[in-house]
Parts: C-alpha cells; sequence; structure tokens
C-alpha cells in the first residue's frame, strides 16, 4: 500500500530497506523525543520493524510503516497502528532525518497518512502522541488540524527519564484542507 504526496512517495516498508532505517534511527537527534531509543544493532531495527512487515498478509491490518522518499532520498519515515474495526480510530507517528528538517516534508506526510486514514481506511478518528517539549512535531500536528486534548503526565520513557505526552486528535468531520 504506497502511497504518494506531491513531493514524497510513502512507500511501504520492507526488509531491503532494514540499512537505510537503521541509519535513521541511529541519528542522536531522531532519538531525543523517540521512545524506542537508538538501536544497538541491526537486529534491535529488524525487531521494531518487523511487526508492520508481518502485518502485510493480515487482514483487516493493524500496522503499516512507510519510508519517507523525498527527490530518491529516504527522508524519514512515518506509520500508522489501526485499532479493532468497531473504534475506527488510529494513531499516527512520523520520523526525519535531521537534514530534512525546516522543509515541510512532516507535514505533508501526516497530511497523507490522514486523507488515507479517512478515504482508504473509513477511519472515524486518528491520534498522536507528542512529548511536550517537541515543539517541531506539536507545530506539525497543528498544522493538520488536530486538537489538543490532555497531556499524559510522565508517560514516555525516554532515555530512561518519565516525560510528559501531550494527546492530540482529528475527527474525520473536523475541518480540514487536504
Amino acid at each position: 500500500m504506497d502511497l504518494r504526496s506531491a513531493r514524497l512517495e510513502l512507500k511501504e516498508l520492507v526488509w531491503d530497506d532494514l540499512d537505510v532505517i537503521h541509519e535513521l534511527n541511529s541519528f542522536p537527534e531522531v532519538d531525543e523525543f523517540n521512545t524506542l531509543g537508538i538501536p544497538k544493532s541491526l537486529d534491535d531495527t529488524r525487531e521494531s520493524m518487523a511487526p508492520a512487515i508481518e502485518d502485510k498478509s493480515n487482514s483487516p491490518r493493524t500496522k503499516y510503516a512507510w519510508g519517507l522518499w523525498f527527490e530518491n532520498q529516504l527522508a524519514g519515515k512515518a506509520g500508522m497502528n489501526v485499532m479493532p474495526q468497531k473504534y475506527r480510530r488510529a494513531e499516527i507517528y512520523y520520523v526525519l532525518n535531521p537534514k530534512f528538517w525546516g522543509r515541510g516534508i512532516a507535514t505533508e506526510a501526516a497530511k497523507t497518512l490522514v486523507s488515507f486514514g479517512f478515504n482508504e481506511l473509513n477511519l472515524h478518528r486518528i491520534e498522536a502522541g507528542v512529548a511536550t517539549e517537541n515543539i517541531a512535531s506539536i507545530n506539525v500536528l497543528e498544522k493538520l488540524g488536530m486538537t489538543r486534548e490532555g497531556v499524559g503526565r510522565k508517560i514516555l520513557p525516554i532515555r530512561g527519564k518519565w516525560v510528559d505526552n501531550y494527546a492530540y486528535s482529528i475527527i474525520e468531520d473536523d475541518p480540514r484542507d487536504f
């Protein structure tokens, strides 16, 4: 299930992407607000990729993961975790290589995920969580028209500390310009 936007190709992750995803996950800047931590080995990266790759054969699917390709380079990754069908909701996430920061790529990718969720998966609600100090990601979610619903106190384990998290969502009939 590959997706496209104006500037991006969102290609579902495959095992051949292991090395480039491992490199992406190894940037200290990428790890700053990431609960996974920097992988110690390719096996760690393989383990983090496995759920979405293995879920491709399931119906209905519950996990999607895409590489974000910009000008034939892996700019980042994004994904969606879908809850049981009766809830019609999912959570999105994205991670960007620092060399691609500040170009609107995360916003474009997130808009593509939201559109896919509402238009293709018939979702009612799409959620995202973000560490309260992650200003760049907060800006992305707010550009999507997501609403900040609250704060989870000391909910994210990041580098041995418990960090607060904002909960965001957008509902299928919320206004949006995409």
